[in-house]
């Protein structure tokens, strides 16, 4: 059962529509249960979830804001029971410039981390999504959580895409770690200088990291 959270204001213009939209969603037996809020005469209910404009809205794991049709809001409650409904929205915040809110999810619950790897080898990931990868990648650099993905990273470097190779021999370098260098030599001859490149680079930001009795 999917239970849907709206908050509003009196004065929002897009709230109507979308408490409409919910509404009937919930006529047809599409969500379970609906909670509405109007934060005008509750406002310390939406200082506790951090919310800072309206409407916004809470399906499964998902915080939307803004206008919402019924049909997107239909996408995302699909995407509730979905395999890669994370993944989506993950590549929603990263293209719409929320990678803060990517990196506080993923502070909260290290088993996201998985999805990262998926995303990068899905070719209907944004571009901004790839970068804001990137971006988790470096801030996360060395750490236990980055660690865990070695496994995923180094398959991905059997890909035809030099470009994902690339990619992935580059987070596996931000591991830090003496346990991706294997993977990582495995394309030290690769036919794309730039991997090739890569490789060195990846190799040098683990090197630096190690301590002196690991030499």
């Amino acid at each position: 059962m999917i239970k849907v959270n709206l908050f509003i204001t009196s004065e929002c213009p897009h709230c109507p529509n979308v408490l409409q939209a919910l509404s009937e969603l919930i006529k047809e037996g599409t969500i379970a249960e609906l909670e509405v809020s109007n934060i005008s005469l509750i406002p310390e209910k939406a200082q506790a979830l951090n919310i800072r404009s309206v409407p916004w809205v809470k399906i499964g794991p998902f915080e939307l804001t803004g206008k919402q049709t019924k049909s997107e809001l239909q996408t995302w409650i699909n995407r509730v029971q979905s395999e890669t409904g994370m993944q989506d929205y993950f590549d929603e915040l990263l293209k719409t410039g929320q990678l803060d809110k990517v990196i506080h999810l993923l502070k909260k619950d290290s088993e996201l981390f998985r999805n990262l790897p998926l995303m990068m080898q899905n070719k209907k990931t944004s571009m901004g999504a790839k970068i804001g990868i990137g971006a988790i990648f470096e801030e996360f650099q060395g750490s236990q959580e980055i660690h865990q993905l070695i496994p995923m990273l180094s398959k991905l470097l059997k890909s035809d895409s030099a470009n994902l190779r690339n990619d992935a021999c580059y987070y596996l370098g931000l591991t830090e770690s003496s346990d991706a260098i294997t993977s990582i030599q495995s394309l030290a001859d690769d036919e794309t200088k730039e991997v090739r490149e890569t490789v060195r680079d990846a190799l040098s930001i683990i090197m630096a990291k190690k301590k002196p009795h690991e030499s």
